[in-house]
């Protein structure tokens, strides 16, 4: 079997059960400022935030770190120095501080102090979308920048 293959599918997995609760989370949260004078209604959203941010997300980024950086050992570490990587690992790092951000919503919403308006949920979710989009221009394109 190649290891590299298969350490790519799981990384790909990974990484796809991530972005889902990337783009996701702030949807709820959405939703909950929207809805956080009603108290069963608020109460419901913070066991979905919580779960989605515990459970699925948190377990996807670092899954997808690690079989990053397994398949940056299988094609050789001399790629760090290419600009694609680079690049990767920059929004990469990005989606990363966003995760945690978001993680940092989610215990305001918990403490119910929520501070932002739906309308800035709905701006931020953008964020991981224009960053997935760079991704897989940056490695699709590798080629061509070597």
């Amino acid at each position: 079997m190649n290891t590299y293959l298969l350490f790519k599918s799981l990384h790909l997995i990974a990484v796809i059960s991530w972005m889902a609760g990337l783009l996701y989370l702030p949807r709820i949260f959405v939703y909950h400022s929207q809805n956080s004078t009603q108290q069963i209604i608020s109460e419901v959203f913070k066991i979905m935030e919580r779960k989605l941010f515990f459970y699925i997300m948190t377990p996807a980024m670092v899954f997808s770190w690690v079989f990053g950086l397994i398949l940056i050992h299988e094609i050789g570490f001399d790629k760090l120095g290419q600009t694609w990587m680079i690049l990767k690992l920059v929004f990469v790092t990005l989606l990363t501080f966003y995760h945690f951000y978001l993680g940092r919503i989610l215990g305001q919403f918990k403490l119910d102090s929520n501070t932002h308006s739906h309308k800035f949920y709905r701006f931020i979710n953008e964020i991981p979308t224009l960053l997935l989009i760079l991704i897989i221009f940056v490695v699709i394109f590798k080629p061509i920048w070597g």
